[in-house]
């Protein structure tokens, strides 16, 4: 086992390494629009995950996910290549590539979101041209004292005459 500050350096150094190479490196035009989000190495540094993102040419175009996925395995070897050159560790972890869900995870959260603020909406409109629908004031008036001569701590009947 490797000490996690360790593993974590490394995991943050092949990422690096790993998106220079996508972005200046690597000529296929399927990682074009491929971004690496966050990387995890193993305790004992022999395998990495790299997460991916892709994004579509404009907002409206779909991100082509099988084709990045194809264009990533396909510089595999030479990206660990450059991981192993660029870390100068003696076991050069193998590769492997994993989309990442994070950004859909958060587009389907923001989705829910809207749906519970227009609903709280809708709860709030309703609420507002609402009534009671009893007596407007639903509570027993207060009792005076001078209403009643029995004091309330002694139960009726155990008062004695002098």
């Amino acid at each position: 086992m490797v000490d996690p500050a360790r593993a974590r350096k490394l995991a943050k150094r092949i990422g690096t390494i790993v998106a220079t190479a996508i972005d200046h490196e690597i000529k296929d035009p399927r990682l074009a629009f491929v971004t690496i989000t966050d990387t995890k190495v193993t305790a004992d540094l022999h395998d990495a995950t790299v997460y991916y993102t892709v994004m579509g040419a404009d907002l409206e175009s779909e991100p082509d996910l099988a084709a990045a996925a194809a264009g990533l395995e396909k510089a595999k070897g030479v990206l660990r290549s450059k991981v192993g050159a660029g870390t100068g560790v003696r076991f050069t972890p193998t590769l492997t590539f994993v989309a990442d869900t994070v950004p859909d995870t958060a587009r389907h959260m923001e989705e829910l979101l809207a749906r519970a603020r227009a609903a709280d909406d809708e709860v709030a409109r309703v609420a507002a041209a609402a009534s009671p629908a009893g007596d407007p004031d639903p509570y027993k008036e207060p009792r005076t004292e001078d209403a009643d001569d029995v004091d309330v701590d002694e139960p009726s009947g155990s008062r004695q005459a002098d």
